[in-house]
């Protein structure tokens, strides 16, 4: 799977659990120097990160002799370096999205037809509940393939007659995701044998096939293996809660419109129960961040509802110096680069404050679309904030890396964060801007979105366990 969030071993895992530092050692080595020996000379280059990666993944899964590897796509589907395996078991397509644009094309039907390029002969293939138009590409796509495609019943049709599934997973998007994963269960089950699982309808011939909709997978009771299996998932990064004291962090590496419509919702639903008390009681930050060619305006537009208070923006370095931090670089970036996005984002943000009318109780006349930038570089540090009419409380700040904007959002009160310097890390007298609302306050409720880049940051530093 990727990306990873703390450490790279997290994309090979076996039995759930990333492969040790000694066999990722091992394997890497092996996999580097037989394709270094056996290079041509008119293509001396090695395969690029992600594919090499997926290289090494295979070998490992063949080395170590797994009966089942699970392979998830890197981008789309069709050219993608995962695509290469013949006969997979089974394919499954989640929820379609609108991401990658520049590689996979603008519309949710381009998207569609490149997810379809996994399709193979004779292997079935599940897709979930998806806007009529893309449907019929997959559809189209699996007629071309001679592929029995089929749809997922919901979830909900599996809990008849039995006890209600429980899911690990926050969201009510992931009961989608678990309807596609009993299917895909359920036919490896069935190759190796198992009976009571529900047989597949035959699919009509693909001559038939265009212009019908996609059939609908049989219903079965789930094994109590499934039941567990579903209630018992983790998945780090997404959904996550950390309560540190007063402190909570909710991370969520939503990146696309849907999925941060999908965070929007779990975040009000498990951290905004009830409304805002005006008190100072408690006080509710967004740390956001977004990467690629996404369109963060829109992204941005659909978190205002949740009411923040501050809105901080950093690049995805855990440090300004990422020297000793290899899992984390971003080589393709520079900080600069995301520092001027960081920029952008707060501008937007600032835009859409004002554009909302200034509901905010600091923001009684429009802002001043703007940044100030205060470099202190013998220490490496800097603090953007908008010029506002009360520059000590405002309401967006850049940082320049994520130890400085967790530091700053937790103030000493998180026992896994050192507090922020007093003098000298933040020359800028803004530095101080919501330091005393958010001392004071009995709650801190601090959204973490954007990036799953930006989740993995936060994830190292709250949680040190994870970089071990």
């Amino acid at each position: 799977s990727s990306p990873h969030l703390v450490q790279v071993r997290e994309r090979i895992r076996i039995n759930g659990q990333p492969i040790s530092k000694d066999l990722f050692n091992k394997y890497f080595w092996l996999v580097y120097n037989r394709l270094e020996e056996t290079k041509d000379l008119v293509h001396t280059s090695m395969p690029a990160y992600f594919r090499f990666l997926t290289i090494m993944a295979f070998h490992v899964f063949l080395e170590e002799k797994v009966d089942l590897a699970v392979v998830e796509v890197g981008i789309g589907g069709a050219y993608d370096c995962t695509n290469i395996i013949r006969a997979p078991v089974v394919c499954g397509v989640s929820a379609l999205g609108i991401d990658h644009t520049s590689i996979l094309g603008d519309t949710m039907e381009k998207i569609a037809w490149q997810k379809g390029g996994i399709f193979k002969p004779g292997v079935p293939a599940f897709t979930v509940s998806q806007p009529e138009r893309p449907l019929e590409v997959l559809r189209e796509r699996a007629q071309e393939r001679k592929c029995p495609l089929y749809l997922c019943p919901e979830l909900d049709q599996f809990e008849e007659g039995c006890q209600a599934l429980e899911l690990g997973l926050a969201g009510a998007h992931q009961r989608s995701n678990a309807a596609l994963a009993l299917q895909l269960a359920r036919t490896w089950l069935q190759c190796r044998g198992c009976q009571g699982l529900g047989e597949l309808k035959e699919v009509p011939p693909s001559t038939e096939l265009a212009g019908r909709p996609v059939p609908l997978a049989p219903t079965f009771r789930p094994t109590d293996a499934m039941i567990q299996g579903l209630r018992d998932t983790e998945w780090l990064g997404r959904t996550q809660v950390l309560s540190h004291g007063p402190v909570t962090w909710y991370l969520d590496g939503a990146h696309t419109t849907s999925s941060i419509q999908a965070c929007v919702r779990w975040f009000r639903q498990a951290a905004l129960n009830q409304d805002k008390l005006h008190d100072g009681s408690e006080v509710r930050v967004l740390l956001f961040n977004a990467t690629g060619d996404r369109d963060t305006a829109a992204l941005l537009k659909l978190l205002l509802p949740c009411h923040f208070d501050y809105a901080v923006f950093c690049p995805n370095f855990t440090e300004v110096s990422v020297a000793n931090n290899a899992d984390q670089q971003n080589f393709n970036v520079t900080l600069e680069n995301a520092l001027t996005r960081c920029l952008e984002n707060q501008r937007t943000w600032t835009r859409l404050l004002e554009e909302k009318g200034g509901q905010d109780p600091w923001l009684p006349a429009p802002l001043r679309v703007g940044g100030l930038l205060q470099p202190t570089p013998a220490r490496g540090s800097l603090l953007l904030v908008p010029p506002a009419p009360r520059p000590l409380n405002s309401p967006a700040l850049v940082f320049p890396c994520l130890a400085q904007a967790l530091r700053w959002v937790a103030q000493g009160r998180d026992p896994h964060l050192a507090a922020p310097a007093t003098s000298g890390a933040h020359a800028h007298p803004a530095a101080s801007s919501g330091a005393v609302l958010l001392r004071e306050a009995a709650a801190v409720r601090v959204l973490v979105t954007g990036s799953l880049h930006l989740v993995g940051g936060a994830l190292r530093l709250l949680d040190p366990a994870l970089s071990q």
